[in-house]
Order: C-alpha cells, then structure tokens, then sequence
C-alpha cells in the first residue's frame, strides 16, 4: 500500500488527523522536502485518543506501541517513530 518517491526512493507512512496540529507541523515539513508519503487517519485528533475512523489503520497504529499521532513508519530504514518534533528531526537528519 505504500508508494515509492520516485526521486528519493523513499517509503513514508504517516499515520495523522487533519485537525491536529502536530500533524501538521509534519506534513508541512514533508511537503517542504518534497517527500511522497501514504497517508491514513486511523482516528480523529484528541489527547486521549479520538474517534475511531479506520479500524483497520487504527491497528497498524497502536501496534507501534502507542495510541498517539503523529505517527511515521520509514519502511526503507525499518524505523518508526511518534512525537511530531522527533519526526521532523529525523526527516531533516535523513532526508535533506
């Protein structure tokens, strides 16, 4: 279900809300790195977990270990990672 940056070769997956801010701090910074990512919403934003909106993507997500977005799964590098500052941190260490 992922696609393919063609430029970089790079597989993103972000699990996000559009209503939250912290998200959209990420998507701002893949957007300015000019990165493709697949995007899903498993449930809309809120401290302790929002509504449900896929079930199917909800478990992907709290598979990682929390039940918190942003969430980013770098397939290439087998690294995944929650806490929108470490995220973009991580895509300015590795993708700029």
């Amino acid at each position: 279900m992922s696609r393919v940056d063609e430029q970089n070769g790079v597989m993103l997956e972000l699990y996000q809300s559009e209503g939250c801010p912290h998200c959209a701090k990420v998507r701002q910074k893949l957007s300015e790195l000019g990165i493709s990512y697949v995007s899903h919403a498993p449930r809309l934003p809120g401290d302790v977990g929002g509504d449900v909106t896929n079930n199917v993507t909800y478990d992907e997500l709290i598979d990682g270990g929390e039940d918190q977005i942003p969430y980013l799964v770098d397939t290439d590098r087998g690294v995944t990672m929650y806490e929108s500052d470490d995220i973009v941190a991580y895509l300015d260490e590795h993708y700029t």
